[in-house]
């Protein structure tokens, strides 16, 4: 059976702090088939200081282009109360797509636990928030780290810390527990059976030449847990090869409509793309097989018309000493393979054949 790579369609901050967008939002990944839609729950005040910048690419795509707010105003306009969480929640559940959201703070962490979350998502920027970390594993529900902008020693750090929390020792928190940890049979047990790593390039739209999909082998073999791609590349052509390549996950954001304002729509699919990403995903995990290099069901019926058969070049005598022009190789197949041409050469025919006959 093809193994089925888990679709998330990033909703993130596309509904523009409307909820009625946010909701139209899961109408459209459900109708995509997408496996969950996930949105991003934070509190501004927790997260940015009043006076942050933004990203440049946050500059260019709010407002036209206008730099005049802060990320924390931007932040203020694009959160989320606990009413729009439920609303969102309940409509997941009745579009029959998984509700999940990015917690990035504690007190959101709270309240989508609360909500009832199935598994929790760490954001590329929260890799080293050690805290968040190790509230999010306490909670013991799976967890998606995605790695953009990081180092192999710093993604160890954090699957310590994940480690820690899973196990849930009484002893202290620190660098060397965390690495304890990481280390130990139980820790890495959890690791493998909780965590999921995204590999992902935190640029928006990410070039090309930035994606590295080898490093998805890299993940892999470095830490043994499931692996997948937050994918912020231009199309659809990537997170397809990145299934193809073994990715688990695939983490995509969409919108509405690319000309809306905000700071990630111009770097989003549009719902048609959505659903042709989402398509190529399950042709392609249809198309990986099982390995074995066999004649597969389809194409049985089609080596008689495409193969060839000895056959008698010309009428034959029986007991005439066959020469090359007594043989010919023709369609179809199914009689003596041509491989066996220079067996039947200088040697008595059995019987005699017409023209085209085959031998046997």
């Amino acid at each position: 059976m093809a193994a089925h790579a888990f679709v998330i369609a990033e909703a993130g901050v596309n509904h523009n702090g409307s909820l009625d967008l946010a909701l139209q939002l899961i109408d459209v990944a459900a109708a995509a088939g997408a496996d969950a839609v996930k949105f991003q729950t934070f509190n501004a005040d927790d997260l940015v200081t009043r006076d942050a910048p933004k990203a440049a690419y946050q500059q260019r795509n709010m407002d036209g282009g206008a730099s005049s707010s802060s990320q924390y105003d931007m932040l203020r306009r694009l959160q989320l109360d606990r009413a729009a969480h439920d609303a969102l929640r309940r409509h997941c559940a009745e579009q029959g797509v998984e509700f999940m959201s990015t917690a990035f703070d504690l007190r959101s962490l709270d309240l989508l636990c609360e909500v009832g979350i199935k598994r929790l998502k760490v954001g590329s920027g929260e890799i080293t928030n050690g805290p968040l970390l190790l509230a999010m594993a306490r909670r013991h529900v799976p967890v998606i780290l995605s790695t953009g902008m990081s180092t192999l020693e710093e993604i160890h750090a954090a699957l310590g810390v994940l480690a820690f929390g899973f196990i849930g020792t009484a002893e202290k928190p620190s660098e060397a527990a965390f690495d304890a940890a990481f280390t130990a049979a139980e820790g890495q047990a959890a690791l493998a059976r909780l965590v999921t790593i995204l590999h992902c390039t935190t640029e928006y739209p990410a070039p090309y030449e930035d994606v590295n999909l080898r490093a998805l082998d890299t993940l892999r073999e470095s830490f043994g847990c499931s692996v997948g791609l937050s994918d912020h590349s231009p199309g659809i052509a990537i997170p397809i090869a990145a299934v193809a390549r073994g990715a688990s996950t695939i983490e995509k954001h969409f919108t509405l409509d690319r000309a809306l304002p905000g700071p990630d729509h111009a770097a989003s699919l549009t719902p048609q793309e959505l659903r042709d990403m989402i398509a190529g995903i399950r042709a392609v995990e249809a198309a990986i097989g099982d390995g074995q290099k066999v004649p597969r069901p389809s194409e049985v019926a089609n080596i008689r018309i495409a193969r060839r058969s000895l056959v008698a070049a010309r009428p034959i005598r029986a007991g005439e000493v066959l020469g090359e022009d007594a043989l010919a190789v023709k369609r179809p197949g199914g009689g003596v393979s041509p491989m066996r041409y220079w067996d039947r050469l200088d040697r008595p025919a059995e019987r005699s054949y017409a023209a085209d006959e085959m031998i046997e």
